[in-house]
């Protein structure tokens, strides 16, 4: 009797899922060397031998404009796609991020016999905890990045594992600083601080010219001081370098650089930046940091009105120690003088950050749990 090959259908969103998907993909294939894989992913997805029937850049809207005027497509794209995945009969189907447009088409599969998996739980520990039994009812299995995460789903009833984060089996947990900085160009001995204003347009809009002018005043105080500002990507860097090139400030030495973001941090005396993940990859880094955050006032207004942030910390270094280890300045604390002063400290107190370091490393050892494999295992278990 002939037995199929399994088959697993992937959905992947953007960069950061499209190597989720990869490392995935990767360790999937490993078991199951006969396996097929088809759904919508990127350049890593592809090398690692899934037959895209969409690309990821078809996914990767951001904002409620840009969602709203994408809508109509992104809905067609849906129906088509679970209607191709449903005749394509796949084993698992698992939605990597993604969320706002995985989570829907999970449910579809879910109801139609489809054993589903969600890759990368979303931040139901900050707000809005009872997204998580929605979720449940959208994936058979959740795979979380951190691990206070399963805890919350298991009270709402729904099986979700700890997988680790994959940024913490990349980096390693002694960076080389003195390669980082000859990578990027900078000299040994000076001092750095790296500017990280987000990797979203609207972002970098709102939070660099603050930054800049944060970094204007360190700079007063710590004569040679280097700037290093890492774009994301081509459209990035164009807003990075009007806003630079726009600026009367007394920018000190700078320099741009495209992607490098975690040269960057490792080559760094100090990061400043925009809360995220580039929060955790500066801990991954072993840096000390300064996070500061503003979102539009009148949605602030409604977060706090209506109680929806339940966690004491936005930044993810803060969060997974449970207690306040790097600066967190946000809405109205988010100023030039008070980014400048929390940097300043950390300059003028190596002990503070000597004392920072091995929090950071078990932080790290924490969530590098070989993040791909895990997942593989969390997902094979469901493989003919």
């Amino acid at each position: 009797m002939n037995v199929r090959a399994p088959r697993i259908a992937l959905v992947a969103g953007e960069t950061s899922g499209d190597q989720l998907g990869a490392g995935l993909v990767a360790e999937l294939r490993a078991r199951h060397p006969g396996a097929e894989f088809a759904g919508v992913g990127g350049d890593a997805m592809r090398a690692a031998g899934v037959d895209t029937w969409h690309d990821a850049s078809e996914l990767a809207v951001m904002g409620l404009s840009e969602v709203l005027a994408h809508l109509p497509r992104l809905l067609r794209l849906r129906r088509a796609l679970r209607q191709r995945i449903a005749e394509w009969k796949p084993d698992v189907f698992v939605g990597i991020d993604a969320p706002d447009f995985n989570l829907g088409l999970e449910r579809w599969l879910k109801q139609r016999g489809v054993r589903t998996v969600h890759y990368v739980s979303p931040s139901v520990w900050a707000w809005r905890e009872s997204r998580a039994a929605r979720i449940g009812q959208s994936a058979d299995r959740v795979l979380c990045l951190f691990p206070m995460e399963p805890e919350i789903y298991a009270r709402h009833g729904v099986d979700a594992r700890f997988v680790g984060h994959p940024l913490a089996d990349a980096i390693a947990l002694e960076p080389d600083r003195a390669a980082a900085r000859a990578a990027i160009g900078v000299p040994f001995h000076a001092p750095v601080l790296a500017v990280l204003p987000g990797s979203r347009l609207g972002e970098i809009e709102r939070m660099l010219p603050t930054f800049l002018e944060a970094a204007a005043l360190v700079a007063r105080e710590i004569p040679g001081l280097q700037l290093v500002i890492p774009a994301a990507n081509a459209d990035c860097r164009a807003a990075i370098e009007r806003l630079l090139s726009g600026s009367r400030l007394p920018i000190p030495d700078s320099r741009l650089l495209d992607g490098q973001a975690q040269q960057a941090m490792i080559a760094a005396d100090v990061v400043l930046l925009a809360s995220g993940t580039a929060a955790l990859e500066a801990m991954l880094c072993k840096r000390p940091m300064v996070v500061g955050h503003r979102i539009a006032a009148s949605t602030y207004r409604v977060v706090k009105a209506l109680g929806l942030l339940k966690s004491r910390f936005v930044s993810l270094p803060n969060v997974l120690a449970g207690e306040e280890l790097i600066p967190e300045l946000l809405q109205d604390d988010c100023t030039p003088e008070r980014l400048a002063g929390a940097a300043l400290q950390w300059f003028a107190q190596p002990e503070a950050v000597a004392a920072l370091r091995p929090r950071f490393r078990a932080l790290h050892e924490q969530l590098r749990r070989g993040a791909s494999a895990r997942a593989a295992e969390a997902i094979d278990e469901w493989i003919a």
